[in-house]
């Protein structure tokens, strides 16, 4: 049994070997190996730390300077009240100004004998160390670089003028020196400033028949003619026989009644006088008229219009409104006082155009301990509470809008007047503030003003044609000199 069970076991044995031999291999799949991952090594930047470069210490030029103990200022101021306020203002810088300065005002003559003077010695010691001037005339001498710009320490931490302070000034009056012509720089600072306006005799108007000062050119000549035939029931006798205009020869007066037509003397776009505009030649034709008709004539002494306004022989006249004190004096001493006031001067224009000038206080260059000490002063005379005393004694607006109600109030002359020369700052203009203007102002302005109304047949526009080519050689040769 054994032996049958071995057998049977071996057959199968060998039946399993003969089917292995016999059956397909099976294939092993060959598997390549992967590429191994090689890794980029990371290379790190270094780190270049940028060199920290200090920005060098702003370096102050004043932090050094001494002002100056001793400095001069150059003004025009005449007549006691100004006299008077003048004494107080240096007498009150001089014991509280906590730099030991002192300054010296000398009276050294009209606007223009200043600008003579100052012409020659520009740029040496010589010079005052303040000086008073109309904007055209600070930029002639600007054209020898010889003005101190008052930017340079107009927002110094230690001497400048603090922002509520610049902010104080009206605006108009406060741009008014910062010229363009010269990069903006400041050459001044505005201590007072006045207006052109029409001074008029009411009492004299009531009996003509009026009941207002004229508004146009047509109304102002008929009441001037009228005047002229028609003598002051209030005038002085044996005073001068009456008229109804009183011309003064003076460039502002040109400019006045160009304005009054619609017109400038100056274009701003070309940088060119145009003294020979339509406008001018209407408004000197019609001042030609008035001379011709018998209505006007010229003024011919220094305040001669002011003395024969108030002995009642003058209607109309056409002048500073810091004259108001000085009308008022007129009126007053023959002892028979007439009303009066002032207005607007007539105009074509729907609005009045107002004249608005004043000369400011500048700095000629000098050494700095000076102009330090200068700026020291002009920054005290512009002050409020000084600008206060200024404009109550001298009649000049005040450049300081906190105290121009206080000003109003307490004006010593004539209420009425100085508030109605007020309410027309709003409508004013500038006479060109350019190099030469002065030059242009007495050797061709003033001489064709005269031409003009001492033969009533000239032709007024020739005239001006000539007077603009003249007027404008002189602006040529003054720009040239601008580096």
């Amino acid at each position: 049994m054994r032996r049958k069970l071995f057998s049977l076991f071996a057959v199968v044995m060998i039946a399993a070997l003969v089917l292995g031999a016999c059956a397909k291999p099976t294939e092993v799949p060959v598997v390549e190996p992967e590429a191994p991952v090689v890794e980029e090594p990371v290379v790190e930047e270094p780190v270049v730390e940028e060199p920290v470069v200090e920005e060098p210490a702003e370096v102050d030029p004043w932090a050094d300077v001494v002002p100056a103990k001793e400095i001069v200022w150059w003004h025009q101021h005449t007549g006691a009240e100004r006299e008077a306020a003048i004494e107080k203002i240096i007498s009150d810088f001089n014991a509280t100004n906590k730099y030991g300065i002192t300054v010296i005002a000398e009276y050294a003559g009209g606007y223009g004998d200043i600008f003579n003077k100052m012409l020659p010695i520009l740029n040496t010691p010589d010079v005052p160390d303040v000086v008073v001037g109309y904007q055209n005339q600070v930029a002639t001498y600007q054209l020898a670089d010889a003005m101190f710009d008052m930017n340079e320490l107009m927002d110094h931490p230690v001497y400048g003028m603090s922002k509520e302070e610049q902010e104080d000034f009206f605006p108009a009056f406060f741009a008014q020196d910062v010229l363009s012509l010269f990069d903006n720089q400041r050459l001044g600072l505005a201590p007072n400033r006045s207006m052109e306006v029409l001074y008029y005799n009411m009492d004299w108007l009531k009996e003509l028949g009026y009941d207002a000062p004229p508004t146009t050119p047509a109304e102002f000549k008929e009441m001037a003619c009228a005047a002229a035939a028609t003598p002051f029931s209030g005038a002085t006798e044996g005073a001068a026989s009456p008229t109804g205009y009183q011309l003064s020869i003076d460039t502002s007066r040109f400019a006045s009644w160009t304005f009054a037509f619609g017109g400038d003397i100056f274009d701003y776009t070309a940088n060119q006088f145009t003294l020979n505009s339509d406008a001018a030649v209407e408004a000197w034709t019609f001042i030609q008229g008035l001379f011709a008709d018998g209505c006007a004539r010229l003024v011919t002494e220094a305040y001669g219009d002011q003395t024969d306004f108030g002995n009642g022989t003058l209607l109309f006249t056409v002048g500073s409104s810091s004259g108001l004190p000085y009308y008022g004096n007129a009126v007053e001493a023959d002892g028979t006082p007439f009303e009066w006031s002032v207005a607007a001067i007539p105009h074509t224009t729907p609005d009045p155009v107002m004249n608005i000038y004043g000369a400011s206080v500048s700095i000629p260059k000098s050494t700095p301990e000076r102009e330090l000490a200068a700026w020291e002063f002009v920054k005290y005379y512009t002050s409020a509470p000084v600008n206060a005393l200024w404009a109550k004694a001298s009649g000049y607006f005040p450049v300081k809008a906190s105290i121009a109600d206080e000003v109003a109030a307490e004006f010593a002359g004539n209420k009425e007047a100085y508030a109605t020369a007020i309410s027309l700052l709003p409508y004013g203009v500038f006479e060109p503030p350019v190099p030469g203007y002065d030059f242009v102002r007495d050797n061709v302005i003033e001489v064709v003003m005269t031409s003009i109304v001492d033969d009533v047949t000239a032709d007024v526009k020739a005239l001006l044609d000539e007077a603009n080519i003249n007027a404008n050689t002189i602006l040529a040769e003054q720009l040239s000199q601008i580096q």
